[in-house]
């Protein structure tokens, strides 16, 4: 007589054998730096399984790949003296209210780019989506995009290396850290060039991208569904007249730079995003033009 092998089947709601799961991957993990232990907390750890279906095997090659990326690149130490000249136009930063979950909103203008430096449109990519994270509420590990295409030609289009290292970046060492992105008012010559680019996304994330036109009713209540259109910028079709204001802004990610210093010079006690981190109040202070 044959007996055929039983498989296991994992059910991700199931608490228990979650916590196998996360305890499998630590193990699977071995010996870490201390930036390595301090990155690799419990809600890191669900998330790169998550991203892979809870296949530890598959979350530990993504997790270590990621543990490389940050040795060499060092995201934690990137300070907005290293960046601000990405930001000065405003083409991209974090928005100074939340979606109606209280996750962090970052806003992006692809037109107003500034810069021809990849490494360095990079760099400030990766300052910015840590600085999100920073700034995250307690029990939210993920953000929200806003992206205002509205006057996009193709001359705005960034070379196809830096949007694959884009993606590359934010899918493969942030992820599961994006909860929906609102791709505003873009012209039918974006869609086309989307379909290109799209090879590059997973599904997963794919799903959490909506197409949003301002004369199209049902998908500006897909956006104000997750925004609230009191606090949403006029451009985007809401009621908020705040405006990018470089120097302003500027003094709050200064400000942020120390919390950012404090958490990863901090002991073990502390860990991001759920857990405990040095407290430094930085309000946003975007200058608002109240309209007349």
């Amino acid at each position: 007589m044959f007996w055929r092998k039983q498989t296991s089947h994992f059910e991700s709601d199931d608490a228990e054998q979650r916590q196998a799961k996360i305890k499998e991957l630590r193990a699977a993990l071995g010996p870490l730096s201390a930036r390595g232990e301090k990155y690799c907390n419990e809600a890191c750890l669900v998330r790169y399984l998550e991203a892979r279906n809870w296949n530890v095997d598959r979350s530990r090659k993504m997790l270590e790949e990621s543990l490389e990326w940050r040795a060499a690149r060092r995201p934690e130490d990137i300070r907005w003296t290293d960046v601000s000249v990405e930001a000065e136009t405003g083409k991209m930063y974090r928005a100074p209210f939340t979606d109606r979950e209280g996750r962090t909103v970052i806003v992006m203008r692809p037109t107003k780019q500034n810069t021809s430096s990849h490494e360095g449109q990079l760099r400030y990519l990766t300052y910015t989506l840590e600085n999100a994270v920073l700034n995250l509420p307690q029990g939210q590990d993920k953000m929200v995009w806003l992206i205002d295409f509205t006057g996009w030609t193709l001359a705005h289009r960034s070379p196809f290396k830096t949007s694959r290292e884009t993606m590359n970046t934010v899918q493969n060492h942030y992820p599961e850290r994006l909860s929906a992105a609102f791709m505003f008012n873009p012209p039918k010559i974006f869609e086309a060039s989307f379909k290109v680019l799209k090879v590059l996304i997973d599904p997963k994330s794919a799903q959490k991208l909506n197409f949003v036109y301002k004369e199209n009713e049902e998908s500006m209540k897909t956006m104000y569904n997750h925004i609230d259109p009191e606090v949403l910028p006029v451009e985007f079709g809401g009621k908020n007249s705040v405006v990018y204001n470089h120097e302003d802004y500027s003094k709050l990610m200064t400000r942020d730079d120390i919390k950012t210093a404090s958490f990863w010079g901090a002991d073990g006690n502390h860990a991001m995003n759920g857990h405990s981190v040095p407290e430094v109040k930085s309000q946003l202070s975007l200058t608002v033009a109240k309209a007349s």
